[in-house]
């Protein structure tokens, strides 16, 4: 695991991080002031997750469901999602900006840019799955080499093993590849499903107790 040893891995999340931030600022308002008068309830949403070396921390997301709704049930995994989410949430879920709070996670050491999605804390199907690739040894990630390759749409063990892939290859250009693969995806709000997941992986997840989103 070179990377000039992860160092200039985490200059680059914290340089990029601090950038995106004041890039995206303006997003950032429109997010806070649509959750702050569309709905009751905070603005931010945290939910306890996976890091490296399986240690948890709180992740942070704009919050886009009501105050009711499941906390440590993915919508993908809900039968009737939309009961859930508000309407300015749906809208900031399309378009993965409910996802821009984190930037504060990378800053301060939880995350990283590019990295294995953070499991939930009971997720112990797949926190057991990235064991055997060594994906749990790494920081987490905003997305990753598994976000563009199918993302929601993925069964646990296949999730699992390209987690390992990106572990395996990390390196700049693996992050790079990520990064780009990551503005395509969500453009073409590719691999998101807010609920109803059918064949293969439904059948896999059905013996969860929980799943990632």
């Amino acid at each position: 695991m070179s990377y000039q040893k992860l160092h200039i891995k985490r200059i680059i999340d914290i340089l990029v991080s601090l950038i995106g931030i004041i890039i995206l600022s303006p997003f950032f308002v429109f997010a806070i002031v649509s959750i702050k008068y569309s709905s009751d309830g905070p603005i931010f949403f945290k939910q306890k997750r996976v890091g490296k070396n399986k240690n948890t921390f709180d992740i942070l997301k704009f919050r886009t469901m009501m105050i009711d709704a499941p906390k440590d049930t993915p919508t993908h995994l809900l039968s009737d999602p939309d009961r859930y989410i508000t309407k300015i949430g749906l809208f900031l879920r399309k378009t993965s900006l409910d996802e821009l709070p984190q930037l504060w996670n990378i800053i301060i050491g939880d995350m990283s840019i590019i990295g294995p999605r953070p499991a939930l804390w009971n997720q112990d199907d797949l926190i057991k799955e990235r064991d055997k690739y060594g994906a749990n040894n790494v920081l987490p990630g905003l997305t990753g080499w598994a976000q563009i390759n199918g993302r929601d749409e993925l069964p646990i063990s296949v999730k699992a093993r390209l987690d390992g892939e990106y572990v395996k290859k990390l390196s700049f250009k693996m992050d790079v590849i990520c990064f780009l693969g990551t503005i395509k995806s969500v453009v073409k709000r590719e691999g998101v499903r807010e609920g109803g997941i059918k064949n293969s992986y439904q059948r896999e997840t059905a013996s969860s107790k929980e799943s990632n989103n």
